[in-house]
């Protein structure tokens, strides 16, 4: 398919992707990457409680929390 009937059937809202090869696409600074970080039992505790509540693994609030704070600071 040529760029402009690429661009073309984009514009138009149709499904384009059958055209692109994603085994090789990226997503900056979204790669994960494993940190480890020791709270005191009661820390603990109050995450497992909160994220009962929400019905979302520990992990889950932790990285809900931290990206709200940091949008918040940035």
């Amino acid at each position: 398919m040529k760029a402009k009937d690429f661009d073309q059937a984009f514009e138009q809202g149709k499904d384009i992707s059958e055209y692109l090869d994603l085994s090789s696409a990226r997503r900056p600074e979204l790669e994960s990457k494993r940190v480890n970080v020791d709270f005191p039992v009661w820390m603990v505790h109050q995450l497992d409680k909160e994220a009962k509540r929400l019905g979302v693994t520990r992990q889950s609030i932790i990285k809900m929390w931290l990206s709200e704070h940091l949008k918040e600071a940035a």
